[in-house]
Protein backbone atom coordinates (compact mmCIF):
# COMPACT_ATOMS: atom_id res chain seq x y z
CA UNK A 1 0.00 0.00 0.00
CA UNK A 2 1.14 3.73 -0.31
CA UNK A 3 2.01 4.58 2.44
CA UNK A 4 2.59 8.54 2.02
CA UNK A 5 -1.17 8.18 0.74
CA UNK A 6 -2.73 6.43 3.41
CA UNK A 7 -1.35 8.52 5.96
CA UNK A 8 -1.97 12.03 3.98
CA UNK A 9 -6.06 11.07 3.40
CA UNK A 10 -6.16 9.42 7.30
CA UNK A 11 -4.78 12.98 8.58
CA UNK A 12 -7.08 14.74 5.99
CA UNK A 13 -9.70 12.94 7.55
CA UNK A 14 -9.07 13.59 11.07
CA UNK A 15 -8.42 16.85 10.69
CA UNK A 16 -11.38 18.18 8.36
CA UNK A 17 -14.39 16.52 10.33
CA UNK A 18 -17.19 17.76 7.44
CA UNK A 19 -15.28 14.85 5.58
CA UNK A 20 -16.73 12.29 7.62
CA UNK A 21 -20.03 13.70 8.49
CA UNK A 22 -23.04 12.28 6.62
CA UNK A 23 -23.65 13.85 3.00
CA UNK A 24 -26.05 13.68 0.55
CA UNK A 25 -25.11 11.46 -2.77
CA UNK A 26 -24.08 13.28 -5.97
CA UNK A 27 -26.76 14.90 -7.46
CA UNK A 28 -25.89 13.17 -11.00
CA UNK A 29 -25.79 9.97 -9.27
CA UNK A 30 -29.36 10.13 -8.61
CA UNK A 31 -30.36 9.93 -11.89
CA UNK A 32 -28.35 7.29 -12.94
CA UNK A 33 -29.09 4.67 -10.93
CA UNK A 34 -32.37 3.81 -12.07
CA UNK A 35 -30.71 3.01 -15.82
CA UNK A 36 -28.69 -0.15 -13.71
CA UNK A 37 -29.69 -3.26 -14.69
CA UNK A 38 -28.55 -5.55 -11.78
CA UNK A 39 -27.42 -4.16 -8.12
CA UNK A 40 -23.77 -5.12 -7.63
CA UNK A 41 -21.81 -2.25 -7.34
CA UNK A 42 -18.31 -0.52 -6.68
CA UNK A 43 -17.97 2.77 -4.96
CA UNK A 44 -14.18 3.59 -6.12
CA UNK A 45 -12.12 6.11 -3.65
CA UNK A 46 -15.53 6.27 -1.56
CA UNK A 47 -14.00 7.92 1.28
CA UNK A 48 -17.13 7.91 4.12
CA UNK A 49 -19.62 6.73 1.76
CA UNK A 50 -22.25 9.09 0.95
CA UNK A 51 -22.10 7.66 -2.41
CA UNK A 52 -22.48 3.85 -1.27
CA UNK A 53 -24.86 4.73 1.54
CA UNK A 54 -27.08 5.70 -1.05
CA UNK A 55 -26.53 3.11 -3.35
CA UNK A 56 -27.11 0.51 -0.28
CA UNK A 57 -30.66 2.57 0.61
CA UNK A 58 -31.53 1.53 -2.92
CA UNK A 59 -30.76 -2.00 -3.07
CA UNK A 60 -27.42 -2.70 -4.09
CA UNK A 61 -24.59 -4.61 -2.63
CA UNK A 62 -21.83 -2.50 -2.55
CA UNK A 63 -17.76 -2.81 -2.25
CA UNK A 64 -16.41 -0.01 -1.47
CA UNK A 65 -12.74 0.71 -1.89
CA UNK A 66 -10.77 3.61 -0.29
CA UNK A 67 -6.75 4.01 0.47
CA UNK A 68 -8.19 5.67 4.34
CA UNK A 69 -8.94 3.43 7.37
CA UNK A 70 -10.40 6.38 9.11
CA UNK A 71 -12.88 6.94 6.49
CA UNK A 72 -13.63 3.30 6.28
CA UNK A 73 -14.19 2.47 9.45
CA UNK A 74 -16.69 5.78 9.97
CA UNK A 75 -18.02 3.88 7.29
CA UNK A 76 -18.28 0.51 8.18
CA UNK A 77 -19.74 1.60 11.68
CA UNK A 78 -23.08 2.48 10.32
CA UNK A 79 -24.13 -1.08 10.11
CA UNK A 80 -24.79 -1.66 6.31
CA UNK A 81 -25.38 -5.28 5.83
CA UNK A 82 -25.06 -4.49 2.06
CA UNK A 83 -21.74 -2.58 1.88
CA UNK A 84 -18.08 -4.11 2.08
CA UNK A 85 -15.34 -1.89 3.07
CA UNK A 86 -11.78 -2.52 1.41
CA UNK A 87 -9.41 -0.87 2.44
CA UNK A 88 -6.72 -0.42 -0.82
CA UNK A 89 -4.23 0.92 -3.03
CA UNK A 90 -5.74 1.51 -6.51
CA UNK A 91 -2.63 1.82 -7.36
CA UNK A 92 -1.81 -1.84 -6.94
CA UNK A 93 -5.81 -3.31 -6.69
CA UNK A 94 -7.11 -5.48 -9.20
CA UNK A 95 -10.66 -4.74 -10.51
CA UNK A 96 -12.44 -7.81 -11.22
CA UNK A 97 -13.64 -7.85 -14.73
CA UNK A 98 -16.64 -7.82 -15.69
CA UNK A 99 -18.14 -7.99 -12.05
CA UNK A 100 -20.40 -4.81 -11.74
CA UNK A 101 -23.94 -3.00 -13.24
CA UNK A 102 -22.66 0.12 -11.74
CA UNK A 103 -19.59 1.37 -11.07
CA UNK A 104 -18.85 4.95 -9.12
CA UNK A 105 -15.92 7.22 -8.85
CA UNK A 106 -16.58 10.72 -7.63
CA UNK A 107 -13.66 13.54 -6.43
CA UNK A 108 -11.06 11.21 -7.54
CA UNK A 109 -8.98 10.97 -10.72
CA UNK A 110 -6.82 8.10 -11.76
CA UNK A 111 -6.78 8.25 -15.32
CA UNK A 112 -4.67 4.87 -15.62
CA UNK A 113 -7.90 3.27 -13.48
CA UNK A 114 -10.72 4.51 -16.19
CA UNK A 115 -9.79 1.26 -18.37
CA UNK A 116 -9.51 -1.02 -15.59
CA UNK A 117 -12.84 -0.04 -14.73
CA UNK A 118 -14.71 -0.32 -17.79
CA UNK A 119 -13.74 -3.37 -18.27
CA UNK A 120 -14.71 -4.23 -14.55
CA UNK A 121 -18.08 -4.04 -15.85
CA UNK A 122 -20.96 -6.34 -17.28
CA UNK A 123 -22.65 -6.08 -20.35
CA UNK A 124 -25.44 -3.25 -20.03
CA UNK A 125 -23.31 -2.34 -17.14
CA UNK A 126 -22.98 1.53 -16.01
CA UNK A 127 -19.63 3.38 -15.36
CA UNK A 128 -20.34 6.96 -13.58
CA UNK A 129 -17.50 9.47 -13.46
CA UNK A 130 -17.61 12.61 -11.72
CA UNK A 131 -14.48 14.76 -10.88
CA UNK A 132 -13.05 18.32 -10.66
CA UNK A 133 -11.56 19.82 -13.83
CA UNK A 134 -10.00 22.77 -14.52
CA UNK A 135 -11.22 25.87 -14.49
CA UNK A 136 -10.29 29.87 -13.81
CA UNK A 137 -13.33 29.80 -11.51
CA UNK A 138 -12.49 27.05 -9.43
CA UNK A 139 -12.12 28.32 -5.91
CA UNK A 140 -9.56 25.78 -4.12
CA UNK A 141 -5.76 27.02 -4.18
CA UNK A 142 -3.96 25.58 -7.14
CA UNK A 143 -4.05 21.85 -7.48
CA UNK A 144 -2.05 19.61 -8.99
CA UNK A 145 -2.80 19.43 -12.78
CA UNK A 146 -2.79 15.73 -12.71
CA UNK A 147 -5.56 15.69 -10.66
CA UNK A 148 -7.55 18.01 -12.87
CA UNK A 149 -9.65 17.15 -16.17
CA UNK A 150 -8.97 18.95 -19.03
CA UNK A 151 -12.17 20.35 -21.23
CA UNK A 152 -14.12 17.16 -22.40
CA UNK A 153 -12.13 15.18 -21.23
CA UNK A 154 -13.88 12.49 -19.74
CA UNK A 155 -15.72 12.09 -23.44
CA UNK A 156 -12.02 10.71 -24.79
CA UNK A 157 -12.02 7.48 -22.89
CA UNK A 158 -14.64 5.64 -24.32
CA UNK A 159 -15.03 4.25 -27.82
CA UNK A 160 -18.01 2.75 -29.41
CA UNK A 161 -18.70 -0.02 -27.52
CA UNK A 162 -19.65 2.04 -25.12
CA UNK A 163 -23.11 3.85 -25.40
CA UNK A 164 -22.78 8.18 -23.70
CA UNK A 165 -25.70 7.90 -20.95
CA UNK A 166 -25.30 11.91 -20.13
CA UNK A 167 -22.77 14.04 -19.81
CA UNK A 168 -22.14 17.25 -18.40
CA UNK A 169 -19.79 20.55 -16.79
CA UNK A 170 -21.02 22.11 -14.07
CA UNK A 171 -19.94 24.28 -10.71
CA UNK A 172 -20.16 21.32 -7.38
CA UNK A 173 -22.27 21.06 -5.10
CA UNK A 174 -22.69 23.39 -2.31
CA UNK A 175 -21.92 20.98 0.57
CA UNK A 176 -18.26 20.64 -0.38
CA UNK A 177 -15.31 22.94 0.74
CA UNK A 178 -14.45 24.72 -2.39
CA UNK A 179 -16.42 25.78 -5.30
CA UNK A 180 -14.71 24.11 -8.10
CA UNK A 181 -15.95 22.90 -11.67
CA UNK A 182 -16.59 19.42 -12.18
CA UNK A 183 -17.12 17.01 -15.04
CA UNK A 184 -19.30 13.96 -15.32
CA UNK A 185 -20.05 11.23 -17.27
CA UNK A 186 -22.29 8.31 -17.10
CA UNK A 187 -21.58 5.43 -19.82
CA UNK A 188 -23.25 1.82 -20.70
CA UNK A 189 -20.84 -1.24 -21.68
CA UNK A 190 -22.57 -2.87 -24.83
Amino acid sequence: MALKDKIKWDKKYHETASLLRDREPSEKLKKIVEKAKGKKALDIASGAGRNSIYLAINGFEVEALDISSVALDVLNNKGFKNISCKLVDLDEYEVPKNSYDLIVMTNFLDRKIIPKLSMALKTDGILFIETYMEDDENEKPPSNSDFLLKKSELKTFFDDTFELLDYDEFFNEDNELFRMKKQFIAIKKI
